[in-house]
């Protein structure tokens, strides 16, 4: 018989007590709470996000189940299916969205070194979008066609790992390009997008914080958007910058 740590133990060693027990404290997380703490909210539902579980029964059943191991993975009670539900719909989502940034910014530290199959010093950004369809008679809010319920999540990716660095969740009628104006650029940095990102009032930011960028970078960064050669050439001319962009406003 084997008497180690599970997988699920050992993965969950990376998130520091201490750092998790600051983002608690900060929103009062656990204030009022007699059992079922914050920390084994995050045991669920990583476990969950580990094991596919599809349902808050489905979490429950899986989690009874191995009722003889619960102790070890970090609960200190069972899991009820009311009980996690309660907790998901009461407890502040910041107590998780301070934590996953703090974990990120762990991970890009071990990744910023990685080697890429294209030769740059700088760090190269991905940025997308997906739809999420949801079920319109549980998510009467998130209306997105007459018979269908769905949010758009918006994903920007360093390349580098890859690691999630912004993740936003909006209605799912929303434009692509609107999410632009959420974006804290970093100066030097390419950003791969498609064309559903052409917005060349909100693109200009990209631009106007880093005045000195190469040619070459340039003439990437738009190609990515699927736009001609020649308006990559004529876009390269510092000269012709601003027209480029006041005839395009």
């Amino acid at each position: 018989m084997h008497f180690g740590k599970t997988v699920f133990t050992q993965v969950m060693e990376w998130v520091h007590p201490e750092q998790f027990r600051r983002c608690v404290v900060r929103y009062q997380g656990n204030y009022k709470v007699s059992n079922f703490s914050c920390w084994e909210q995050f045991l669920a539902m990583g476990f969950a996000q580990m094991t596919f579980r599809e349902s808050l029964a489905d979490i429950e059943i899986c989690l009874r189940s191995r009722g003889r191991q619960l102790y070890h993975m970090g609960f200190q009670s069972s899991i009820a299916h009311s009980t996690l539900a309660d907790a998901n719909a009461t407890r502040d989502w910041r107590i998780y969205a301070d934590l996953a940034e703090g974990l990120i910014r762990r991970a890009r530290k071990l990744y910023a070194h990685e080697s890429l199959e294209v030769e740059l010093e700088h760090t190269i950004y991905a940025l997308d979008s997906t739809t999420i369809d949801l079920c319109l008679s549980l998510f009467p809010w998130a209306r997105f066609r007459s018979t269908k319920a769905a949010v758009k999540l918006h994903t920007l990716l360093d390349v580098r790992g890859p690691i999630p660095t912004m993740i936003s969740i909006s209605e799912g009628k929303q434009a692509d390009v609107q999410i632009l104006d959420k974006l804290i650029i970093e100066p030097g940095a390419f950003y791969v997008m498609d064309r559903g990102y052409i917005d060349f009032q909100r693109l200009f930011r990209f631009i106007s914080i880093r005045p000195l960028v190469p040619q070459h970078q340039l003439v990437m960064w738009i190609r990515g958007l699927g736009i001609g050669c020649e308006f990559c050439k004529q876009f390269c001319q510092r000269d012709l910058l601003k027209d480029v962009y006041a005839q395009n406003l």
